[in-house]
C-alpha cells in the first residue's frame, strides 16, 4: 500500500520501503510513512549528529501531509535543536 502526498498539484508517492528524501534549510532528512499507520511519519536526520536521530509526527484523525506540511514539521524540529550539541535538550 502506498500513500500519496499532494502539494500544489504535485504528487509524491511514498511507502515504508521507499522513503522520501528531503532537504530543508541545508539539512537532509529521510521521511517514511508506515503502511499500517496513516497520518504517521518517521523522520531520520541524515546530516545530524547521530545517523539514527530523528523524530515522529502523527495527526489525529489521520490525514495525509503534503510536502509543505513535512517541511514545516522538519523546521519545527530543527528550531528545538541545541546548536552546540545537535540534540534537543
Amino acid at each position: 500500500m502506498r500513500s500519496h502526498l499532494r502539494d500544489k498539484g504535485k504528487q509524491v508517492v511514498m511507502s515504508a520501503d521507499e522513503p522520501l528524501r528531503m532537504s530543508v534549510d541545508g539539512e537532509e532528512f529521510e521521511v517514511r510513512q508506515p503502511d499500517d499507520s496513516p497520518g504517521t511519519y518517521h523522520f531520520t536526520w541524515l546530516t545530524g549528529p547521530d545517523p539514527q536521530y530523528g523524530f515522529m509526527s502523527a495527526s489525529h484523525p489521520p490525514t495525509q501531509a503534503g510536502r509543505a506540511d513535512l517541511e514545516e514539521a522538519i523546521r519545527d524540529f530543527l528550531s528545538q535543536v541545541d546548536p552546540d550539541t545537535g540534540y534537543i535538550e
